[in-house]
C-alpha cells in the first residue's frame, strides 16, 4: 500500500469498502457489529458507505469487534492515517486560481467559532497589510503565477471576519515571525501596527513568544487549528489537512505549550510597539 496524501479521496473509499468486506465476510450483520462497537447502526452505515470518515479510533474499534488479524489490521490503520490527511501542492492551488484558495480559507473561518494560529515564521493573511500581502504572495523563487491583486483584494474582504464577535481568535506569533523583514522597514513598521490594532479586539488574543524565552521544543511549522475538528500545516510545497482527533488534539496541546511561554496582552503590544520604533528607525 502507498501511503500518498495526494491519493486521500481514493484512499477514503478504499477504506470504506474495506470495512464493510470485512464485516460482510465477518457474517455481522450492521446492526451486530454496532453493538460490539459501542457505536449507532446509522453510523457503521455511513462509514461503510463513505458519507463518514472513520477516524483511526473508529478503525481500531471496528477492528476488535471483528478480530481481524494483526497484520491487515496494521494496513487498515496505516489507511486510516492517511484517509483523515489531505495534501495539496502549491501549484495545483494556483492552478485553480488564487481567487479559489482565498474563497476556501474564508469558508473554513466562518465554519469555526474558535481559531488558533500558530505562526513562527510569518504573519497570516488575517493580520496583514496589502503590502505585506503583495509582497508575501509574489516570492523570487518560484513565484506565482495568478491575479495578485484580485488575491489580494479577497484576502482584505476575509479580515472582516475579525470583527464577528461571536468567533473567538488566538493568535500565537514568534519574534521571528514579527521581525522577519519581508519587506521595507517602513512596511514592516505599518505591518507592526496592524498586529498592535488587531490586538484590541475583544475577541481576539495576540501572544509573542520571545527569542529570550527559554522553550524546551522547536516551532517547526506554521498550523492552524479550526475547533476540534482540523488543523492545516503550511509548508514550502503545499498544505496539509488533517482531521484525525488524535492529531487536532496534539496540536491544541502543541499551542497551548507554546503559548505558555508568549508575552501575552499589553506584554505583547510593548514588544510589538518597541520592534515597530525599531523599523522607524531603520527607514
Amino acid at each position: 500500500m502507498t501511503l500518498d496524501p495526494s491519493k486521500a479521496g481514493e484512499q477514503r473509499r478504499d477504506l470504506a469498502a474495506a470495512l464493510r468486506d470485512l464485516r460482510r465476510a465477518s457474517g455481522l450483520s450492521g446492526e451486530r457489529l454496532a453493538v460490539r462497537c459501542g457505536m449507532s447502526q446509522s453510523k457503521v452505515s455511513r462509514l461503510e458507505n463513505g458519507r463518514t470518515l472513520p477516524t483511526v479510533v473508529d478503525v481500531q474499534q471496528i477492528l476488535n469487534a471483528l478480530g481481524v488479524d494483526d497484520e491487515l489490521g496494521r494496513e487498515l490503520l496505516a489507511l486510516a492515517r492517511v484517509a483523515n490527511a489531505e495534501y495539496e501542492d502549491v501549484r495545483s492551488s494556483v492552478r485553480r486560481g488564487l481567487d479559489v484558495r482565498q474563497r476556501e480559507l474564508a469558508s473554513l473561518e466562518a465554519g469555526a467559532q474558535h481559531i488558533r494560529y500558530f505562526l513562527p515564521a510569518m504573519i497570516t493573511g488575517l493580520l496583514q497589510t496589502p503590502d505585506y500581502m503583495r509582497t508575501a504572495m509574489s516570492p523570487p523563487i518560484d513565484p506565482v503565477d495568478g491575479d495578485v491583486n484580485a488575491a489580494v483584494a479577497l484576502k482584505l474582504q476575509r479580515q472582516a471576519v475579525l470583527l464577528n464577535g461571536s468567533k473567538r481568535f488566538d493568535f500565537l506569533l514568534t519574534e521571528s515571525a514579527v521581525r522577519w523583514r519581508l519587506c521595507d522597514p517602513l512596511v514592516m513598521a505599518m505591518q507592526l501596527d496592524r498586529l498592535l490594532s488587531v490586538s484590541l479586539l475583544p475577541n481576539v488574543s495576540l501572544a509573542v513568544l520571545p527569542l529570550s524565552a527559554q522553550v524546551a521544543d522547536a516551532p517547526f511549522h506554521t498550523f492552524t487549528v479550526y475547533g476540534t475538528k482540523l488543523v492545516t500545516v503550511e509548508l514550502f510545497t503545499g498544505r496539509l489537512a488533517l482531521r484525525d482527533p488524535k492529531d487536532v488534539d496534539h496540536y491544541r496541546e502543541l499551542f497551548d505549550f507554546f503559548a505558555g511561554a508568549a508575552a501575552q496582552e499589553d506584554d505583547a503590544r510593548t514588544l510589538l510597539r518597541a520592534w515597530s520604533e525599531d523599523f522607524r528607525r531603520d527607514r
